[in-house]
């Protein structure tokens, strides 16, 4: 056993060795110990981490929900002080407030407490509101899409079909005034994606109707002009990428035809980028390509020759994620 004085990273090494070991009893009073002392020392990110780790190996790895709540609600309530000291700072880490929040919600989610999840939900689907008003307001359109978004998916999971209707128009508007910078800058791959994202919010206002395919036709024809781009410049790796978007934008704006055109003729060149890959040996490119010929393959109707594809990246693949 460490002595009292003993720092927090020496108790989480050794109850994280005592977990991995079989000792669970006393390897998880010693996260627990840890996890106390980040909390002492103000290092609230560290113990915020401990608490939901050990929340969730009682609620998932033990079955024991009861003993669960505790750790798991300590672990919300330090990552909404997070949150707040995220929001308090001179310049907003998006990724770490997404991470928090996200913690967060998983914890109400997961105890089934609806009435905070929804009082969080709201809370930060009116933050990142405010949060895209400000970046829009200074020019930084970007960033401002990215936190229209965030409201968006907490406004979604309230249900609140006003302020989801309200968020999708602003990211209209915003991701217009970006389109029209990419077109007038001649960046086809990223008017491409702007109109692809564009295409969807718009779906949510109006539905499935010339709204929304004649922007995703727009992005389908941006991402053929990148796809020409990188052929001329020699990059076939480039021109397979934007030629795999160019045909399921196509797909999803009812231009079959073009897509199965574009398709057939990306087949083509993807099994001769696959094959560029290989003679390299390289295994992550080999694979990622033929993740993309499985895809394009699947969209042209050739389903038999895609799951094998698919196998077959699948097989070569250590992305865990991928499998």
């Amino acid at each position: 056993m460490l002595p009292e004085i003993a720092s927090p990273e020496d108790l989480e090494q050794l109850g994280f060795k005592k977990v991995e070991e079989g000792e669970l009893k006393e390897g998880l009073k010693l996260i627990l110990r840890a996890a106390k002392k980040y909390e002492d020392e103000r290092k609230l990110e560290d113990a915020a981490r401990l608490y939901f780790y050990l929340g969730y190996f009682f609620l998932d790895r033990l079955k024991k929900p009861e003993t669960a709540r505790k750790p798991l609600l300590k672990s919300a309530s330090l990552y909404i002080k997070l949150i707040d000291q995220e929001l308090g700072g001179f310049e907003i880490d998006v990724r770490r407030l997404n991470d928090f929040c996200s913690r967060a919600l998983s914890v109400f989610a997961s105890l089934g407490d609806e009435a905070n999840l929804k009082k969080y939900a709201k809370y930060f689907a009116e933050m990142y509101e405010d949060l895209a008003k400000g970046y829009e307001e200074s020019g930084e359109l970007e960033k401002a899409i990215m936190a229209y978004e965030d409201a968006f998916r907490y406004y979604k999971i309230l249900n609140d079909g006003e302020s989801v209707k309200r968020i999708a128009d602003a990211i209209v508007t915003t991701f217009g005034k970006i389109t029209e910078e990419k077109v007038a800058s001649d960046d086809s791959a990223g008017a491409g994606d702007a109109f692809y994202k564009l295409s969807f919010y718009v779906l949510e206002l109006f539905g499935y109707g010339t709204h929304f395919t004649e922007m995703m036709e727009t992005a389908a024809r941006n991402y053929e002009r990148a796809s020409k781009l990188s052929y001329s410049e020699g990059d076939l790796d480039g021109t397979t990428s934007y030629l795999l978007k160019a045909q399921y934008a196509y797909l999803l704006a009812g231009n079959s035809k073009r897509a199965k055109l574009i398709g057939l003729n990306n087949v083509r060149i993807l099994y001769q980028v696959v094959g560029t890959h290989q003679k390299m040996n390289d295994i992550a490119g080999v694979s990622r390509k033929l993740l993309e010929l499985a895809m394009s393959l699947f969209a042209v109707g050739k389903a038999r020759d895609s799951f094998k594809v698919y196998r077959e990246a699948l097989n070569i693949s250590e992305n865990l994620e991928k499998r």
